[in-house]
């Protein structure tokens, strides 16, 4: 029996084996487009934690515009004692009511600090909520990414075979030596491997999806792509978040130094009350004042400590001021490039596709080799996972970007 006949039992039996392997039914519960997820986003761990911290913050401020508590005094005086003041006859007692007046400022001083730290809160729950947006946007991305990236290796394995198949004609044709039919086997196998590891990465994905999202049952498809959505330009001369919060951490830190300079004052306190004098079965109203004397604690080093944070947040605030001009001009430069690459990667994939269109027909009519017709598979395999890359390096463009502008990912392209 001829070697090509020999073989051909185990070529056929491998692509039906393979083509059996597609036969079982595919999951098709389909995810929520990304701008459905972005609408609960509320719902996110990050944005309740962002949510109950600016709920404290406001707390505080209430907090600090309370007066103090006046104290409530009772002294007894010459009782219970020997000789004339044995029992409670001779007694004098005194009721006193003592108010803190908090003077100097201090309750202003005390609510502008809570203010401002209010405020720093909202800005960081905007912010939590622009990066909690940001993960579901690549979550949602990649795992679209790794689902067509699962749908080319499918597609790769489909045009493997029917290379295979095809050369398995010309083997038993004699007008292609045997080794050509095991290459062709060879290559089948790889594109199996290959198809295998990316429906695990596709599943891998799909289940970070799921976790970011907080969906109640598992991804299994996406059918509304982010990935082809092309970003909408928004000039913003607005501020970055970044920046905006560093201000924020600023300016409370030098609300702090004007606390520690009203503390450098003595608390002053008034009492008044009355004092019951039993022998004489009479009452007289008592009053006073009371301060400390600031002979040793003036409170300098909090001041200086407080003084040299403000020194602290300047620093920030420049560098963040820095970094964000120059991060934003590198993300600008990103998206602009990804937006070029993404053209020029669909025009490769044209190509490729025309390339191969016409290698098979060369090949089937005997013009062209085996090589030659894989070489063209191979490119427009390359070609169109080239085309994912970069729409993927796209979005993550458009999410760094966003979080510059403090905006939402894909904001204003539904």
């Amino acid at each position: 029996m001829p070697a090509s006949h020999r073989r051909r039992p185990s070529l056929t039996a491998s692509c039906a084996a393979l083509l059996a392997a597609f036969s079982s039914p595919a999951w098709a519960d389909p995810a929520p487009s990304y701008f459905e997820l972005l609408a609960r986003l509320d719902q996110s761990p990050a944005a309740v934690e962002a949510g109950a911290l600016v709920e404290a913050a406001d707390a505080r401020v209430r907090q600090a515009g309370v007066r103090p508590n006046p104290t409530v005094s009772l002294d007894v005086e010459n009782a219970f004692g020997s000789g004339p003041f044995s029992g409670f006859s001779n007694a004098e007692s005194t009721f006193a009511v003592t108010q803190d007046l908090e003077l100097w400022g201090r309750r202003q001083a005390r609510v502008d600090v809570a203010r401002a730290e209010a405020g720093t809160a909202v800005l960081l729950r905007d912010l939590a909520v622009i990066d909690a947006a940001g993960r579901l946007a690549l979550a949602y991305a990649e795992a679209e990414a790794a689902q067509r990236r699962a749908e080319l290796a499918e597609e790769g394995l489909d045009l493997a075979l029917a290379d295979a198949r095809a050369a398995l004609t010309l083997v038993e044709a004699g007008r292609e030596p045997l080794f050509r039919g095991i290459q062709g086997e060879a290559e089948v196998a790889a594109a199996r491997a290959t198809y295998d590891e990316a429906i695990a990465e596709r599943d891998a994905a799909f289940a970070r999806l799921t976790a970011v999202a907080m969906l109640a049952a598992p991804v299994t498809e996406i059918t509304i792509s982010l990935l082809d959505l092309e970003p909408r330009s928004i000039p913003s001369g607005d501020v970055a978040p970044t920046v905006r919060v560093a201000e924020a951490e600023r300016q409370a830190a030098e609300r702090r130094v004007g606390v520690e300079r009203a503390r450098t004052r003595p608390d002053v306190s008034v009492s008044v009350g009355f004092r019951r004098y039993e022998v004489e079965d009479a009452t007289a109203l008592t009053f006073g004042i009371s301060m400390p004397l600031p002979f040793f604690d003036r409170n300098r080093g909090n001041v200086d400590a407080a003084q040299a944070e403000v020194r602290a947040a300047d620093a920030r605030l420049v560098s963040a001021r820095q970094d964000a001009q120059a991060d934003r001009a590198a993300a600008e430069a990103r998206l602009a490039s990804s937006a070029s690459r993404v053209r020029a990667a669909d025009a490769g994939v044209s190509a490729a596709e025309e390339a191969y269109r016409l290698a098979r027909l060369g090949f089937d009519a005997g013009r062209i080799s085996q090589l030659e017709l894989r070489a063209t598979r191979t490119a427009l395999i390359s070609a169109r996972s080239t085309a994912i890359d970069a729409r993927l390096a796209r979005v993550r463009a458009e999410i760094d970007l966003a979080r510059l502008e403090g905006r939402l990912p894909f904001q204003g392209a539904q």
